[in-house]
């Protein structure tokens, strides 16, 4: 079994104040994956983050923390929320369900790319799932560094497969590609 883990997927980050993000389809191909997932019976994870700022985009209890729609309808096997980065720190032991379900190959995607997929992914490198990252079914936001420089969206989805890929935490995929996984 594979179990897809769809991170963050919230209409916070719909917020003009995160700025220029990049991967208009990423939404389109979080739903290809979705209805594949549910298609093939295969399990399915859905991770919100609920944000303890105040007045965050993703702040619990406001409209920002709600799933998009591409999401609407979906039947998890699990659902939880976390204040972290890693969907391996949140309400739920992820770990305990996936090692009690006997799944050790996990598929991500979700939001955003270089912050909570990122880290979901090294997390469950680390703990030896098998993992892959379906990197354009994740999009991210241009940040400023400390020296006041801006790294692109893409720059730092780039960054983000590269430390994963050449890290040894994941493999990076296409949708179509990861796909493949439920043949």
């Amino acid at each position: 079994m594979t179990a897809l883990i769809l991170i963050d997927v919230q209409r916070g980050f719909d917020d003009p104040r995160l700025g220029n993000r990049n991967n208009p389809a990423a939404e389109g191909n979080i739903k290809t994956l979705l209805d594949a997932w549910s298609a093939a019976g295969q399990p399915l994870v859905l991770v919100r983050h609920d944000s303890l700022i105040e007045n965050s985009p993703l702040e619990q209890g406001t409209e920002g923390a709600r799933f998009k729609p591409e999401l609407e309808g979906a039947e998890p096997d699990l659902m939880f929320t976390k204040h972290v980065n890693s969907a391996f720190h949140g309400a739920v032991d992820l770990h305990g369900w996936l090692t009690g379900k006997g799944i050790t190959r996990i598929v991500l995607a979700g939001i955003q790319t270089n912050m909570c997929v990122e880290t979901t992914a090294r997390v469950g490198g680390n703990l030896g799932y098998e993992v892959h990252v379906a990197l354009d079914a994740t999009y991210t936001f241009d940040l400023t560094g400390p020296d006041g420089s801006v790294q692109t969206a893409d720059e730092l989805s780039r960054a983000t497969a590269t430390n994963l890929h050449g890290g040894g935490f994941a493999t990076i995929s296409s949708t179509q590609e990861v796909l493949t996984l439920l043949g």
